[in-house]
Order: structure tokens, then C-alpha cells, then sequence
């Protein structure tokens, strides 16, 4: 009986995360209004009962989706263990990070642009947002606080503007790929061109905090 109990508690949670992985990729595809259950359904090998068994309607499954791509990125964030660096260092990894996460999740980019034009509404229902970031900033604030004792950082500097910043200049370069291409004449998204804007983006944060970049 617990060997029965245990496989089917298995096979309930091998489904959900079936089901959220193919969901992930059908709004990021298509947005909330444009991705169809029936196409979720079928990417998971589930079927549509089981979906509004488990997550409800389509736009509790999408806050969900939008709940684990921010929980995945914050928790890859604090694995990064910048309290053991020295504060320039952790800085430049952090910037790092958040470049080459964004190039190899372009699904996030896509499910925050989506949920930017829901006016975030469904994140307002959330109860796990304001803790990830609570503990986000605090970690980044303490980066700061770090930096100014060890004589490295400029005093006073906000820990969420930090961070807009430096989500900014990698969000809208890659948001804005495939315009800019044409629009600057150079293909953005080369390699060549990748590395160049990476060095951009760790100078142009470094100028910012720095006292001596």
C-alpha cells in the first residue's frame, strides 16, 4: 500500500512538472490570451482534466508559470553565494549571471513582457513574490554595504535602482534583437557582438557604483 502511494505521489508530480514545462512554453510563445490549454495538454501528454485539476483555470496556471520562472531565477541567484567574495567581484558576477541568464531563458523575458501587459495583474495575487524579492534586494544591499566598508562602493546607492539597471541593459538589448539589428546594422545577437555588449554592461555598472572603476 505505501509502495502504491508513493508511485502515485511520483507520478502526480512528474505530471504537474510535465505540465508546467509545456505551459512555460506555450505563453512564452503565445502570451496569456494567444496559448491554448488543448496545446498544453498535448505537449505534456496530459489531458485538460488533469490541468484544471491541478492548477485551476488558464490564468492560475499562467501566475504559477510566472511564480516558478521568478522562484528559478532568484533561487540561481542566491546559489551564487556573493557573500563570500569580495563586494567588486560579487558585483561583476552578478552582472554576469544576469546576462547570460536572460540568454539562455528567453522564455523568462517573453512571460515578463506578456505579464507586463496584463498590468501584473495576476503577480498581485501572488503570495511567494514580495519574499523572493525581499530576499533578493537584502541580498544586493548587503553586496552595497559591503562594498562601501571594504572602500570600493560609493555610499547611498539604492539596491532596487541597482538592480533595474543592471536587469535593464541586458533586458531591453535582447528584447529589442531583432529591430536593433536593422536598425544599427549589426547582427546583435553574434558572438562577437554578445561579448562586446557584456563587457559594456559590467564597465557601465562598474562606473556607476565604483569609486575607483
Amino acid at each position: 500500500m505505501v509502495v502504491k502511494t508513493t508511485k502515485k505521489v511520483r507520478d502526480a508530480d512528474a505530471t504537474q512538472a510535465r505540465i508546467l514545462a509545456a505551459a512555460k512554453k506555450e505563453f512564452a510563445k503565445s502570451g496569456l490570451g494567444g496559448a491554448r490549454v488543448d496545446e498544453i495538454a498535448d505537449r505534456a501528454k496530459a489531458n485538460k482534466r488533469m490541468i484544471y485539476h491541478y492548477f485551476g483555470n488558464k490564468e492560475d496556471l499562467f501566475r504559477i508559470v510566472l511564480e516558478e520562472a521568478y522562484t528559478d531565477i532568484r533561487t540561481a541567484e542566491q546559489a551564487l553565494e556573493l557573500e563570500h567574495l569580495p563586494a567588486r567581484e560579487a558585483l561583476e558576477k552578478l552582472i554576469r549571471f544576469t546576462w547570460e541568464y536572460y540568454l539562455k531563458n528567453p522564455e523568462f523575458i517573453t512571460l515578463v513582457n506578456s505579464e507586463n501587459l496584463h498590468k501584473a495583474r495576476h503577480l498581485k495575487k501572488s503570495d511567494k513574490i514580495e519574499n523572493l524579492f525581499k530576499r533578493f534586494v537584502g541580498m544586493v544591499g548587503a553586496l552595497l554595504d559591503r562594498g562601501v566598508e571594504e572602500g570600493t562602493f560609493r555610499p547611498g546607492i539604492d539596491p532596487v535602482q541597482l538592480n533595474i539597471t543592471i536587469a535593464a541593459i541586458g533586458y531591453y538589448y535582447l528584447t529589442n534583437r531583432f529591430t536593433g539589428s536593422i536598425v544599427f546594422q549589426r547582427d546583435l545577437m553574434a558572438p562577437e557582438a554578445l561579448e562586446e555588449r557584456l563587457a559594456f554592461n559590467i564597465e557601465t555598472i562598474m562606473r556607476m557604483v565604483c569609486i575607483d572603476p
